[in-house]
């Protein structure tokens, strides 16, 4: 399951994932994410995993790439929120691959990269 963070900035947006997640779960992201396109040039995203990524399914998996992929000039901050160290490295090197900056930040960090997601502090 994906649901949508409320009562974040308003120059991004952030979803938090548990449980089983499938690819209907990343359709719902995309049409959020669309959403906010329509309405800013920029992508500012963050995305809470309350959850391990083994309980993504691979349509899931492809789809939210896809996500990365189809939006690739609209991204300007993108976090990902997790306690799984392999996630948050994949994030570093995702980041020198991708437009825009990718960083990864444990749970207890969440304030720190809503903070930074949405353009209010600068982290090297």
């Amino acid at each position: 399951m994906i649901e949508k963070i409320k009562e974040l900035p308003e120059n991004m947006i952030g979803f938090k994932t548990a449980g089983h997640v499938v690819k209907g779960d990343v359709d719902f992201v995309k049409s959020e994410v669309r959403l906010l396109i329509d309405e800013t040039p920029k992508l500012n995203y963050l995305l809470f995993f309350d959850n391990s990524p083994t309980d993504f399914t691979l349509g899931a998996w492809l789809h939210e790439s896809l996500l990365s992929i189809k939006n690739i000039t609209k991204w300007t901050r993108a976090a990902i929120v997790t306690d799984c160290q392999r996630m948050i490295n994949f994030t570093k090197v995702f980041n020198t691959i991708m437009p825009g900056e990718f960083k990864g930040f444990k749970k207890e960090d969440y304030m720190l990269a809503v903070d930074w997601t949405s353009e209010k502090i600068d982290l090297d």
